[in-house]
Parts: C-alpha cells; structure tokens; sequence
C-alpha cells in the first residue's frame, strides 16, 4: 500500500502548478481565515484585527513581543507589492507597540499594488497584527478542488515561505501532489506517508497529521475550493502553525454558507462583479483593454485567446449564459464599457437557447442608452442571426458585424490599437 501511495505523492506536478478549478469563487481577509482555522482546532499564532494605528498599538502590546504587522487585501504579492504613498511592502516585523503603530499608519487608507491586483491597486481598511514565531523550518500546503483530478487534491512541498510556482519550475520534483477520492476523504495513512515526504519527525510529525486532517475536514464542510498555507511553520518549541492563511470557496455554494458570505469584504471586490452577480452574469476583471462580451465559458475562453493571437490583450472575462435576454444584454454592455480601460468591445454570440435578434437589439440599446463612443465588434451566428444582422443595420449605428471570429477578432485588435496610438 505505501509503495503505491509513494508513488502516487511523489508524482511532480505541472511547473505552472496550475490546477482545473471552477471559475466561481469568494475569499475573505487572512485574519477570517484564521479565525476560521481557530474554530477548528488547526494551530494559528495569537493575532488581533486593527482599524486604527492606535487599535494597532494595543493589539502588538496585548500579544507581547515582536510582532508582524499585515495589511489586509484580498491579493497576493503582499509583502513585495508597494503603496501608492510610496511605503513599501505590506507586510512588515514590529519591535514594539510603537513602531506596530506606525506601520499601521502607513498602511490602512492607502492603497497597496501587487502583482495581483494591477495599477489600480486596493485600499487596505485594516491591518492583522500577528505574534512573531521562531520558525525553525516553513513548508508549504495546500488543498485544491481540482476537476482535471475529480476532486479535492493536496499540494505540498518542503520549501515554503516563497514563491510556490518558482520553487516548482526550479524543481517540480520538490512539490507532491496527492488525489483524494471525494467519497471516501483523507485518509490517516495519507496524511502520515505525506507528513514523512515532506520530513515531519516525531511528535512534530503527528501535529502536521492532525493539521492535514483538519483542514481537509474545514475544506469539505466549507464548500472551499482552495486551502493555501504558506508557509506552515515548525517552531522552535516544537510546534506545527499555519503562519499565513488564503482560502476560497465555491460562489454556487453561498445558499448554504450564510456564515461564510458575511465575512466578504465587499469594498475588496470589483464593483463590475459585484453589478453582474445581480443579472445572473460572470465576470471577472483582467488587465487588458478589450472589452469581451460571450455566451458560454469556453467560447469566452476561446475568444480571449484569439485575441491574444492577434495581439490584444482582453479587459475581462464575460459569460452571458443560456439564459440571457435583451435587459441583461444591455447590463453587460454597460458593465463592460464601464471599464475605463476599455478601448473597444468584442461581442461573440453563438445563438442556440439565446436569439441573436434578441442579443442585436440589447446592444443597440446598451449603445443609445449610455451613447457610447467605443467601437464595437459584433460576430453572431445560430438562431435569428439574419434577423440580428438586420436588426443592427437599421439601427444606424456603427457596429462592424462578421460571420467568423478571426477576422472580428483582428479587427477589434486593429480598432484598439488606434484608439492607444490616438493618445500618443
């Protein structure tokens, strides 16, 4: 049995270390996470939430000791991203009470720009005010829904606290995976054969079991899709911590985790997602300037990589589903356009529950409504699509329309590089 599990641990995954998880997903602030992996038995550092330089004070003098002050913001790249004030850095080690404050006060009202979140940055609110531990060795771990393996798969590797993904094109042999079969859960010898790969010894290695076992229990009854601690520490007192916490979990899943969905920091989330949840659209914001506007996930997909090809580069990922009309038309669009960044929009309709006359008509209104004056690139094919062709014709408006998507693909990247040429 534990050749066999050895060899299903050891197998290296993808250098990207990129698993097939569902599009759909909520997370909340590290300091939630914690208290989330508190409530359930899983070892953490004593911290405190702070609003204020003088809450930040109070919390590093309750905990005693050094301690690292953490702004709050729901991106990575924390700790080498920079605020808009010129501070760098969002995650810093405090001596004392004082200089905790002082951190603070650098941090919460700014904006931090990492890796993750583009030019625009977020604003930080607060600040997690963490107990500073000895840690004698980090790790890394993860549980992650992944479809490609059915299931719920756990990600490990003995060189935590950094960049998982350059550990991982450096030496992919240095992380594990390990597939969980959904029906039957982690299993104890799981855990331990892991626990042993990744060199947990002693009652050092039993604490790290007992952590796997418990987090898989909170992954499961949470509706997560991902669990990354990184790094989970060994300290020098000889016990396991989750040092830093990031956890999602399913949006389809919100009807049976009232709980969870209040911990959502709203002024986090993109205010164009926030808007297309409310029509029963997926979007999700990206750093490009090609507004996109499909049916269908993979068609989306599909689209903002022939973009790419040509060139472009998409503002946004939009799915209208099957179930679109012409009111959620026209709301796409204006959630769209509503991107300052956007210099032209792509619209790529298969028609077969959704009518393309139907989807003709929502962008005729989206464009006389909001009047707007970037240009639009309408391919449509399936049911009532010489009706929508029509239908757009009429309208007198400037819409360049196309039977395929290479060419409507290439032309809305030839619309948009005038429009950045213009401004030059």
């Amino acid at each position: 049995m534990f050749k066999s599990l050895s060899k299903r641990i050891s197998a290296p995954i993808s250098k990207s270390l990129r698993f097939a998880q569902p599009a759909r997903a909520f997370s909340v602030h590290e300091h939630s996470s914690v208290e989330l992996f508190s409530q359930n038995g899983v070892a953490v550092p004593l911290g405190f939430v702070a609003t204020t330089p003088q809450e930040a004070f109070d919390a590093a003098k309750k905990i005693g000791g050094e301690t690292v002050v953490k702004a709050q913001v729901l991106a990575g790249g924390r700790g080498k991203g920079h605020f808009k004030n010129g501070f760098q850095g969002g995650v810093h080690v405090a001596k004392t009470p004082e200089e905790a404050r002082d951190l603070a006060s650098k941090m919460i009202g700014q904006t931090l720009v990492t890796k993750q979140t583009g030019e625009a940055g977020k604003e930080c609110h607060k600040v997690f005010i963490v107990e500073k531990k000895q840690i004698v060795h980090e790790y890394y771990f993860a549980i992650l829904l992944d479809r490609s393996s059915y299931g719920p798969v756990l990600v490990a590797s003995s060189f935590g606290g950094m960049d998982i993904e350059g550990v991982a094109a450096k030496d992919p042999s240095a992380i594990h995976k390990l597939p969980i079969d959904i029906n039957k859960g982690i299993q104890l010898s799981d855990a331990e054969h892991l626990a042993s790969k990744l060199g947990f010894k002693d009652s050092n290695k039993q604490a790290a079991v007992d952590t796997m076992m418990k987090l898989y229990e909170l992954f499961i009854k949470s509706d997560a899709t991902q669990i990354e601690i990184n790094p989970l520490g060994e300290t020098s007192d000889g016990k396991v911590l989750c040092m830093d916490a990031k956890l999602n979990f399913d949006d389809n899943a919100t009807f049976r985790q009232a709980k969870l969905t209040e911990l959502i920091d709203i002024s986090q989330v993109d205010p164009r997602e926030t808007e297309a949840k409310k029509w029963d659209l997926n979007y999700i914001g990206l750093d490009g300037n090609i507004g996109c506007l499909v049916n269908g996930a993979g068609l989306a997909m599909a689209t903002m990589d022939i973009i790419k090809m040509y060139g472009g580069e998409p503002a946004n990922f939009l799915d209208l589903g099957g179930t679109a009309n012409e009111k959620t038309i026209c709301e796409a669009f204006k959630i769209v356009a509503a991107d300052p960044k956007v210099n032209a929009i792509l619209v790529n309709i298969f028609g077969g529950i959704i009518r393309c006359d139907a989807v003709a008509q929502g962008i005729i209104n989206a464009v006389n409504q909001q009047k707007l004056t970037i240009p639009v690139v309408v391919r449509l094919q399936g049911t009532n699509v010489e009706l929508g062709k029509q239908l757009m014709k009429d309208s007198g408006i400037a819409i360049f329309a196309y039977d395929d998507l290479k060419p409507a693909a290439a032309k809305v990247v030839e619309l948009n590089n005038q429009a950045v040429e213009s401004r030059k």
